[in-house]
């Protein structure tokens, strides 16, 4: 079984609330990646997790560190988070791109997951920035430098394009989604699954490392209730994990 560090998927929300003349506030601490941490636990595999707004104080800096893990998973936050350290932004005290260790963390034998979202690749408005990362050269894909969003509100259900342990037992038609992140498959790239003619899953290697790409969701809103109930959720994400740490 794999041992995975999961980063990200987590979000603060401020709220306005106008009432005639007078208004109040609220806020809400949301992390989305339960469903996600349950199904590898599920399959017998160990899950560490450090949200999003922990990344500075709790994410390891350096390759030793990350070799406790057999593979990285990066939801839904973007690249500033992991190299705009408060001791450098606030300080201007020379710190580890946190980015370039998951690279140094690959190449070495390491895996790295990256999973689809309004901060993932390139992002809402381009601000998740993971094509201006060093993590760039890592991932199966290429991004785009514009805001790579791709909305189906209506939905649209990814398909199996290519037999692979990863995609063992799944059927040819997923679930519906409701988004998805555009990129572009690498040469040599090998893609496991399309949504609307894109790559859904993507796999890659890196140095002596694996990598893989999922451009949707986990957990709402680009995945729905369909999707995160449907059968092939957690054998998808099992043999994924499998896969990536090499463990088949």
């Amino acid at each position: 079984m794999a041992t995975v560090l999961l980063i990200g998927e987590s979000w603060f929300t401020y709220s306005v609330h106008q009432k005639g003349f007078d208004a109040f506030y609220t806020s809400e601490y949301i992390e989305g990646g339960g469903a996600f941490i349950a199904a590898l636990e599920s399959a017998g595999h160990s899950v560490d997790y450090i949200p999003s707004h922990l990344i500075d104080s709790k994410m390891p800096s350096t390759t030793e560190d990350l070799d406790t893990y057999d593979v990285i998973a990066i939801s839904d936050v973007g690249a500033n988070s992991f190299q705009l350290p408060s001791a450098a932004f606030t300080r201007s005290i020379l710190t580890a791109d946190k980015s370039s260790s998951i690279r140094d963390f690959v190449e070495g034998g390491g895996s790295v997951f990256m999973i689809g979202g309004y901060l993932s690749f390139s992002g809402i408005d381009a601000k998740a920035r993971w094509g201006r990362s060093l993590l760039a050269d890592v991932l199966p894909v290429k991004i785009m430098d514009i805001d790579d969003r791709v909305e189906r509100p209506s939905g649209v259900s990814g398909r199996t394009t290519a037999q692979h342990p990863v995609t063992a037992g799944l059927n040819s038609i997923w679930p519906p989604l409701l988004g998805f992140n555009e990129v572009v498959a690498k040469d040599g790239a090998e893609v496991l699954a399309e949504i609307d003619g894109h790559p859904l899953l993507v796999l890659g290697t890196f140095g002596k490392g694996r990598s893989a790409a999922f451009t949707s969701d986990i957990a709402p809103h680009w995945a729905p209730e369909g999707f995160t109930s449907w059968d092939g959720y957690s054998v998808l994400w099992d043999q994924l994990v499998t896969w990536l740490a090499n463990k088949q």
